[in-house]
């Protein structure tokens, strides 16, 4: 039946209603917010500087950070296409964080600090990379329509431009130094290249898929892929790329044709260049880095030597951290060789299902690349890569996730026979031996720094053990695999190792903090003969970021969960401080791990000495706002041997959550009745659930996460298993579908632009759309043009302010009807 029309006079008596409704349905805060001034600080203050410094240990690089951009920044245009995301204006990526200072400073003596001079007004400074020789520094500077190559020479500090063509940086760095330190090989803007292709509004037809002869193959939820010839056109025009070597007289030679330069490295005799080029077909499916790859070797002068590999479109890599593309892959230069590839082929078609002995094989094959090439290696697991060294010694590295386990092997590459020196759980934290130091030579190329007798020094700037992180320094014999500390983190600082400066002298350069005093890098030296170690002599002199904030309290909690894992949290506490003023609302922020034994999640983490970093990303500025915070509280999900994590996932998320609170109550410093969870990415994911199986909390924030894991059917995080093999695990895991369960308030905020794996802007849509319909108190924030990670500054003022608000409301404050589910034992696996 044909409904009645309604009578003009109900039309007219309505219009003026339709005129005024947007100020009934729109929703509060339609511009951004800032939050209190404490919060707004954080964003503002401007990050302390970075440093580089030369192998030869004597000059450092000063680079000073810019701060969070405007929103205008990220407005501008941008295309997203292949798994990339390009600013058509300059031929660069579209979201950078630039360097805006260079400062040169010698290590050792003065504290003068000198500025490069040659800089452009308003420098937009990236890509920066030694000379081999350490006399020159190059880097890239961005304009709105063009990315200009620069290089400063280091004893003058006079900066200036080199050449006038302009670099294509779409697919990464988009130059190299050559060894003599006189040239470089670059990625420049065709000449001649002509205008961007339209964009088609009009298509010409239906876009199809089509998985011919029914082929197996799975894809992760990929965003931001190619969806019709007009993004084909689009992709292809940004991304092709002209191979040049460049003089430092900006004078430039051709190599090879144009193409869609994935990458062009020279070799480390600086004869050849190894150049790989992407080609047709492209793939909707996959992004940039599955499409067909051609491998060529080219003279530095411009002509082919010899094609190695033509690969073709990989849309059919099992879906695992254990997968790998079949065919051969990974083409790289030796280090410490003149110019010899390498690569590796997978032995069990990549897919780690597959029963097999040898995982991987690595080939090599010697300039003029005419010979047959040699089998080198054969890996147990999935071959990692080759630390370098010289004649007679290297390092290979090998990881297979599925059991964790992590080999190391010194290899002779004068016979390639090879002895394990590491056999471990890359998840035991206290038994890992750190990074071996590591030198550039004659060609430029990193190498491990090798002392007489195959010595290399070790650096551990993480030093996990039993009494929370100890960075330290060991001198490891390569031969005999006797380790020798030589220097540890002591109390009350907290040091880390940062580079080498003299091996043999065991001069280190060391960061030293304190919870007070922010990090700032020392000369220390290791070799005492006996005697006390002299006192560190501190280098830079970096301000505290945030004075305003000192005296915030800091302690390591070390508690049980009810199954006997051992747990660890960072707690803070406002500045001034007294239990005996009683219990504070609470924030805890967490991020779950996965772990395949109890003893490696048991493991403790963090130390008391660290500097208090309140940053605005996580919970811990809530501190200045009056809150107790349980920063990076410890959710380990485990499952031993034959057992999959996840398949308890919920019971372990809640106990370990039930475990930190508790702890804090223990204390005296939490008020149970007054805790907000939070999490960022698959944190998010976490806050949901455990407002979805548990009444511990009042609030939680869940910022860019995942929801429905039906969305994400592959798989997700660490989870290997498809929707189709564990449907129960995916559906108890889902927040969406256990919205019924769910009375506690949330604040969901999302990035409009996220570009992340699995964390789609729909899955917070369409969370916040089912808890709205069964009158869940939720708020659902998007942020204009952001992605996983928010970077404008008026995104994060505004961000801030939301959690605050909602923390308030909720936690701090609560009211009768807000509270009545809050403040109750832990109900395991259950709904509130």
């Amino acid at each position: 039946m044909k409904p009645k029309s309604l009578p003009f006079k109900f039309w007219v008596w309505l219009f003026p209603a339709l005129l005024t409704a947007p100020a009934l349905l729109a929703q509060d805060a339609p511009t951004y917010q800032t939050p209190p001034k404490a919060l707004a600080d954080l964003v503002t203050v401007p990050p302390t500087p970075t440093i580089s410094v030369s192998d030869k240990g004597d000059v450092m690089l000063i680079l000073e950070q810019a701060g969070a951009p405007d929103i205008a920044e990220l407005a501008q245009p941008e295309l997203k296409l292949a798994g990339l995301r390009l600013n058509p204006a300059n031929n660069g990526p579209s979201r950078m964080r630039y360097i805006t200072g260079l400062k040169l400073k010698k290590v050792s003596g003065t504290k003068e600090e000198q500025a490069l001079t040659g800089l452009p007004a308003k420098p937009l400074i990236s890509y920066i990379q030694w000379s081999p020789d350490y006399s020159k520094i190059a880097f890239a500077q961005s304009t709105d329509e063009h990315i200009e190559l620069y290089v400063a020479d280091v004893a003058t500090g006079k900066a200036q431009r080199v050449g006038t063509a302009y670099l294509n940086a779409t697919l990464g760095t988009p130059y190299h130094w050559l060894s003599d330190s006189k040239g470089l090989i670059a990625r420049i803007v065709p000449t001649g290249r002509g205008a961007a292709p339209e964009v088609s509004r009009v298509p010409v037809g239906p876009t199809t898929q089509e998985n011919v002869g029914g082929k197996r193959g799975q894809a992760p939820t990929y965003q931001d892929l190619l969806k019709s010839p007009s993004d084909e056109k689009q992709f292809a025009y940004y991304t092709t790329a002209q191979v040049v070597r460049i003089g430092l007289d900006g004078q430039t030679t051709n190599i090879g044709p144009a193409g869609i330069i994935a990458s062009a490295d020279p070799s480390p005799d600086g004869k050849y260049v190894m150049v790989e080029t992407v080609h047709t077909p492209f793939s909707y499916l996959v992004p940039v880095s599955r499409f067909p790859l051609r491998t060529e070797v080219f003279a530095v002068s411009g002509t082919l030597v010899k094609l190695l590999n033509d690969g073709p479109l990989q849309e059919s890599v099992p879906y695992s951290a254990d997968g790998a593309p079949t065919g051969p892959r990974n083409y790289n230069w030796r280090a410490d060789a003149p110019a010899s590839v390498y690569y590796t082929e997978a032995q069990d078609k990549g897919d780690p299902k597959v029963k097999a002995d040898i995982r991987d094989k690595v080939y090599l094959v010697d300039a003029p690349f005419s010979g047959q090439p040699k089998e080198i290696y054969a890996a147990q697991y999935r071959f990692g890569g080759f630390d370098w060294g010289n004649a007679t010694m290297a390092l290979a590295s090998e990881r297979w996730w599925q059991n964790r386990k992590s080999l190391v092997k010194t290899v002779d590459p004068t016979n390639w026979q090879t002895a394990v020196l590491f056999d471990r759980s890359y998840e035991d934290r206290y038994s890992n031996p750190g990074q071996p130091d590591t030198r550039h030579n004659q060609y430029g190329y990193e190498v491990l720094n090798l002392l007489p007798n195959n010595e290399i020094l070790m650096l551990n700037s993480q030093g996990s053990s039993s009494e929370g992180d100890r960075p330290f320094v060991s001198l490891l014999n390569l031969k005999t695999k006797k380790t020798t500390e030589l220097w540890r983190s002591q109390a009350p600082y907290f040091e880390r190792p940062v580079a080498v400066l003299d091996a043999a002298k065991r001069s280190v350069l060391v960061t030293r903090e304190t919870p007070d005093e922010s990090p700032n890098y020392y000369v220390a030296n290791l070799l005492t003969k006996g005697k006390k170690a002299a006192a560190p002599v501190q280098v830079t002199f970096f301000p505290h970021p945030y004075p305003q904030l000192k005296g915030i309290q800091k302690q390591q909690l070390r508690y049980k969960r009810a199954d006997g894992v051992d747990l660890t949290a960072t707690l803070y506490l406002p500045a001034g401080y007294k239990k005996e003023q009683g219990p504070l609302p609470t924030f805890l922020w967490a991020y779950p791990a996965e772990f395949k034994s109890k003893d490696a999640a048991s493991q403790v983490s963090g130390s008391p000495y660290q500097f208090n970093r309140i940053s605005y990303w996580g919970a811990a500025a809530f501190v200045t706002m009056g809150y107790a915070i349980l920063d990076n509280a410890s959710i380990p999900i485990v499952g031993e041997g034959d057992k999959e994590p996840n398949d308890t996932y919920v019971q372990q998320l809640v106990s370990s959550a039930k475990a930190a609170i508790d702890e804090g109550v223990r204390l005296g410093v939490v008020d149970s009745s007054r805790v907000g969870v939070g999490g960022h990415s698959y944190g998010a994911f976490m806050t949901a659930n455990l407002l979805t199986h548990s009444k511990l909390f009042k609030a939680g924030i869940a910022r860019s996460g995942a929801y429905n894991r039906t969305l994400t059917p592959f798989g997700f995080q660490n989870e290997q298993r498809t929707y189709w093999q564990a449907p129960d695990v995916y559906n108890t895991m889902s927040p969406f579908q256990n919205a019924d369960k769910v009375k506690t308030p949330i604040l969901l905020v999302h990035g409009e632009a996220d570009n992340n794996t699995g964390t789609f802007p729909i899955q917070s849509e369409r969370y916040y759309n089912a808890l709205k319909s069964f009158g869940v108190s939720t708020r659902l924030v998007l942020l204009p043009y952001e992605s996983h990670g928010y970077t404008a500054k008026e995104s994060l003022l505004h961000m801030l302010s939301e959690m605050n608000g909602w923390l308030d409301k909720y936690v701090k404050n609560p009211t009768a009807t807000a509270t009545k589910t809050g403040g109750q034992p832990a109900k395991m696996g259950g709904g509130n």
